[in-house]
């Protein structure tokens, strides 16, 4: 395509009927001629490339894609998480400040794959947004939706007084810490340790808040807390705090005591602090419950390499000591006798 020497950054800015002057072809003008008007006013186009899985992205979704945008001649996008293995999760109506692109989500599905084109009413408006969107911008996104979690439920009840959130139905609270979880595993998976920390912490605070109304209910939130804390132990252990991964995993067995997991966590966790024998108990205790658990026979298995480790460490630290003390009582030489 000829420019007449004209570079396409200069392009960028120059308006469109000065470039039909130049014999320059509108490029995301022919791409529209193949999407499909989603408001009807023709302020945002769509293509499917690849389709999703299960029903359109509801309205209070919290959302993690992958997006690139483009202005026009452009091959490199001025945005892009293509960089990031794991793109955080965004709230709709809050952390999406694109009016286009949020729209535009709402028409799309798990797995969904698809280009939009945003008009400029539906992306940086008549002024852009300098240096890199230029005035009056048509712009292209590509979107990829990786996963969603509906958590409108969780955002009203959050937004209760906590004596209203004590009088919400047990089903009600029951759903609201199911997605509290969820979202932290959500969170964990994409090694996002610290957002999944924070999750499964605010459960907790929720499970500590509610008021049981008779002893059927208590014992159910004291079962509710054992996934919650075992997984706050793993995160620790994950963030490399195995005292706290510890912490949580002795809560658990003051809830459970013959909890496997918990006596696992807490084996891992000691061993991560070098307190071998306490790890050794743990383990043995979890070996008990699950005699051919692998992870629990590989972790025994790393724990004694460890542990000979550490004696060969110390007897040679012995060995070195007490060869220097028979050095001191007899030094090489030294005149034994006066002449």
């Amino acid at each position: 395509m000829s420019t007449n020497g004209k570079t396409s950054r200069i392009l960028q800015f120059i308006a469109p009927d000065e470039r039909r002057q130049f014999g320059i072809e509108v490029t995301l003008t022919r791409l529209a001629w193949q999407m499909q008007d989603i408001l009807g006013d023709g302020g945002i186009l769509k293509e499917v490339v690849h389709a999703g899985e299960g029903p359109p992205l509801p309205k209070h979704a919290s959302v993690s894609i992958h997006f690139s945008g483009f202005i026009e001649y452009s091959d490199a996008p001025f945005e892009t998480t293509s960089l990031l293995k794991f793109p955080r999760m965004m709230k709709l109506g809050r952390d999406v400040t694109l009016y286009g692109l949020e729209l535009g989500l709402l028409t799309m599905k798990k797995g969904e794959f698809s280009r939009f084109l945003f008009k400029p009413k539906y992306a940086y408006g008549d002024l852009g947004c300098p240096p890199h969107i230029p005035p009056l911008a048509t712009v292209l996104y590509e979107v990829q939706v990786l996963d969603f979690l509906d958590s409108a439920q969780v955002d009203e009840f959050m937004d209760l007084s906590m004596e209203e959130q004590n009088n919400v139905p047990l089903s009600t609270f029951l759903n609201v810490l199911d997605t509290q979880r969820s979202f932290g595993n959500l969170c964990f998976n994409k090694k996002r340790y610290e957002d999944a920390r924070e999750r499964y912490k605010q459960a907790m605070t929720l499970l500590q808040n509610r008021e049981p109304v008779d002893e059927e209910e208590k014992k159910c939130l004291e079962e509710m807390k054992l996934p919650f804390l075992l997984n706050l132990s793993l995160t620790y252990l994950k963030l490399e705090k195995p005292q706290k991964a510890l912490c949580y995993g002795q809560k658990v067995l003051d809830i459970s005591p013959q909890n496997t997991k918990a006596l696992f966590r807490c084996g891992q966790a000691c061993l991560e602090m070098n307190d071998y024998e306490k790890a050794q108990d743990y383990l043995t205790l979890a070996q008990v419950n699950k005699p051919f658990d692998p992870d629990i026979n590989t972790l025994l298995r790393k724990l004694a390499l460890c542990y000979k480790d550490y004696l060969d460490k110390e007897r040679e630290m012995c060995s070195k000591m007490f060869s220097g003390f028979k050095g001191m009582e007899n030094p090489k030489n030294v005149c034994l006798n006066d002449t």
